[in-house]
């Protein structure tokens, strides 16, 4: 056999392989010095391992070094024809994803002395801005009140709605906390949010009178704030195996909102935009907002700018010949 031959069926899973290592090692860059959640690792896994498989049977003799816009132009064709689990384009939005984890993946490798394409040279299309969903202050009132508390299952559910409301709390961050952690007296608590950010959120004094109410009707040791009231019950490690996931907390969010028939698709985040959008509606200031949301940039908080500028609102109303 022909040894040049040989050696270049070899070295196409090397050079496969090498692309895998290094995905690898970002990966736990991401997990132990950006401390990032397992969500977000997961996601970035899934990003990269398709740019991996793309670029190894695409280019098959090529490696990381050989990258160049001409190959992230086409790699951003192949994304724009992928579809999903059910034969739907991804969409424009998504596509984006997959270019930011390959920019934050190339910036990992110039850092530690590797040769590869610059990563700010890639550019990101802009994608449609989407409409920020939230709920009229009515619209949570009847959310609330549409929960039967004649049950210990409802008056978590009440109290899971109250407290979303009141805090803004991602579903991640609500379903990690524990009854020890919530001070009633100071209506406060302490959080681990998103990239491992520390903050403290507000409970309103509807929201403490619902999380009094839940934990006295409580009879178990289990450490977790909420519990699930489905399947077989474990005492295992303080309880932790009745702790309610996040998607048990969006399908508890959706029940309500068909119960109280919402028109609007509201999830578990339709209630920290509602809760936002509700503070700066008050009269609150945007830095005030970025810190109880737990935002790192003041950029993201200022989405919510264009529907909640008060004075922007009362100057229409005062000089808009349409007002009576």
């Amino acid at each position: 056999m022909d040894e040049n031959n040989t050696q270049g069926k070899e070295e196409k899973p090397k050079l496969r392989n090498e692309l895998s290592g290094l995905i690898d090692q970002f990966l736990e860059y991401l997990e132990i010095e950006k401390n990032c959640s397992k969500l977000t690792i997961r996601d970035y896994r899934h990003y990269l391992e398709i740019f991996n498989e793309w670029f190894s049977s695409t280019l098959p003799d090529k490696s990381y070094e050989d990258l160049d816009l001409a190959t992230v132009r086409r790699y951003r064709v192949y994304l724009s024809n992928r579809v999903d689990e059910q034969d739907i384009p991804i969409k424009r939005v998504t596509q984006n994803y997959y270019v930011i984890a390959l920019r934050s993946f190339l910036r990992f490798l110039i850092k530690n002395d590797f040769k590869t394409l610059e990563p700010s040279k890639i550019d990101l299309p802009k994608t449609e801005s989407r409409s920020l969903k939230f709920l009229e202050k009515e619209q949570v009132d009847r959310l609330v009140t549409s929960v039967d508390t004649s049950t210990e299952e409802g008056i978590r559910d009440r109290t899971i709605l109250e407290l979303l409301f009141s805090t803004g709390l991602r579903v991640s961050e609500l379903c990690k906390l524990n009854h020890a952690q919530i001070n009633l007296e100071r209506r406060e608590f302490g959080v681990i949010g998103k990239g491992g950010r520390a903050r403290v959120v507000f409970v309103s004094d509807r929201a403490a009178d619902w999380i009094k109410r839940y934990m006295d009707k409580r009879e178990d040791d289990y450490k977790p704030l909420f519990i699930r009231y489905s399947g077989s019950k474990s005492e295992e490690n303080n309880g932790e195996k009745m702790r309610l996931t996040p998607r048990s907390v969006e399908r508890i969010v959706k029940k309500y909102v068909r119960a109280a028939k919402i028109p609007v698709d509201a999830t578990v985040h339709t209630l920290r935009h509602s809760f936002a959008t509700d503070l700066l509606t008050n009269g609150a200031d945007l830095r005030s907002v970025q810190e109880m949301l737990g935002h790192k940039n003041i950029a993201t908080t200022q989405i919510y700018t264009h529907i909640t500028n008060k004075q922007l609102h009362d100057v229409h109303k005062n000089f808009h010949s349409g007002n009576k």
